[in-house]
């Protein structure tokens, strides 16, 4: 044996929110989908991803930046009440 240990390492990945570093596991990543901000909890969905804590505060504080439109490159203002009901009921749901 060598004597190394064979830890992985985490991927990592910023809240557009607060601007904090997480691992990415810990985020939630969100997709625009025609002009409106859609969850992807399994990071499947294609194109541009944007991270947030799964957190209402980080949710408020991204939107209120502009934070979705300018990382997701897209040219107008993108709906996100799908995505607030979304992370109300995550952050409810947790104890």
């Amino acid at each position: 044996m060598s004597g190394r240990t064979q830890a992985r390492a985490c991927p990592e990945r910023t809240c557009v929110g607060c601007r904090e570093r997480a691992a990415k596991s810990d985020l939630l990543r969100i997709v625009a989908i025609s002009d409106e901000c859609v969850a992807d909890p399994r990071g499947t969905l294609p194109g541009r991803g944007a991270y947030v804590h799964p957190a209402v505060v980080c949710l408020d504080q991204a939107v209120r930046r502009r934070a979705f439109p300018r990382t997701l490159r897209s040219a107008g203002a993108l709906d996100t009440t799908a995505l607030r009901k979304a992370v109300a009921g995550e952050a409810g749901a947790t104890p």
